[in-house]
């Protein structure tokens, strides 16, 4: 049985519920919206986030019709994220595929992104919990901060640990703190089981985006975006910023900062690549995936009874860490 079949098999009936939930969503008869949300529904991803909702209401008690609201609702303001990020990132590309501001234009993209937005909305609302309501409106604030203060950190000169994981909290990390959350409050859960999936949804998120981070490092085309394409978006991740706080290269050190600024040439990206690469820079940042992990397992071991959404969860931690793309 692959990891997938696993992470799915405690709910595997449910998740088809959501998918028809969620592709109801992206219907619209109007030409272009309807061309555009095509396009969307065309390439989603696997899921994961919704999975994670459904895996974690479903361990605190039963997937109710809130729960799948809300998993629809995060969704698609998930996808609503990506959308405008592609736009402030000015990326060609999601998933390996056209960006719908490739494919059309800014302009379409961001009106499209809002329409998401709303569907969000629209959609939480059903799950007539106030709760539920707050916590996703307050993680469209807490992601749109954190796109800011990468923005912000592009400018300023220190390589630091804190800010990355400052920003990861406010970006990935947040969106997997939500989808445990929202699970535990659908289901009922008290307060201290929400705040421990909350807490395990975090590392989970952590574990997510160092993984991302570390396939720039990598020149295999089927991840879906070029070598170094971080660093032309004037962003180091933290393999890169490990191995400068650690050998304080000079020269680096220079090159990096030429990198923030986005004035960095091709090659010069290259040899910082190279550099981190050579100089451990991978080796650490798969290590601290392993220490998240260990903190993510013990949520498992003390609030997960039922064996085989344990067997899913941990499923999903490995699918998280040993992902290709």
């Amino acid at each position: 049985m692959d990891s997938l079949t696993t992470i799915i098999k405690p709910i595997e009936h449910e998740l088809g519920i959501f998918a028809d939930l969620f592709n109801q969503s992206l219907n619209h008869t109007d030409g272009l919206l309807k061309q555009v949300l095509e396009h969307i529904r065309q390439r989603t991803g696997k899921r994961m986030r919704p999975i994670l909702i459904l895996l974690i209401a479903k361990n605190f008690g039963r997937i109710s019709n809130v729960a799948q609201y809300a998993a629809v609702g995060l969704e698609l303001l998930h996808t609503a994220s990506l959308v405008h990020d592609d736009v402030v990132d000015e990326s060609a590309e999601r998933r390996g595929q056209a960006s719908v501001n490739a494919s059309f234009n800014n302009q379409v993209a961001v009106l499209v992104g809002d329409y998401l937005l709303s569907s969000a909305l629209l959609n939480v609302a059903h799950t007539e919990n106030v709760t539920i309501v707050k916590e996703l409106s307050e993680l469209g604030r807490t992601l749109a901060s954190g796109e800011l203060l990468q923005l912000s950190n592009i400018e300023d000169h220190r390589i630091s640990e804190d800010t990355y994981y400052k920003v990861i909290n406010q970006k990935t990390a947040a969106l997997f703190e939500s989808c445990c959350s929202i699970g535990a409050l659908s289901s009922g859960a008290d307060e201290d089981a929400i705040n421990a999936a909350r807490n395990f949804g975090r590392d989970l998120g952590i574990i997510f985006q160092i993984r991302d981070d570390i396939f720039d490092y990598s020149a295999s085309d089927d991840i879906g975006k070029p070598t170094g394409n971080d660093m032309l978006e004037g962003k180091l991740t933290l393999p890169a910023i490990y191995v400068l706080n650690k050998f304080q290269d000079k020269e680096m050190i220079e090159l990096a900062a030429n990198v923030k600024q986005r004035k960095a040439t091709l090659e010069e990206i290259n040899r910082l690549v190279d550099y981190t690469v050579k100089n451990g820079g991978i080796e650490y940042a798969e290590q601290r995936m392993l220490d998240f992990k260990h903190e993510a397992q013990s949520f498992i071991h003390k609030y997960v009874k039922d064996s085989v959404i344990a067997d899913a969860l941990n499923a999903y931690l490995d699918y998280v860490i040993n992902r290709k793309k």
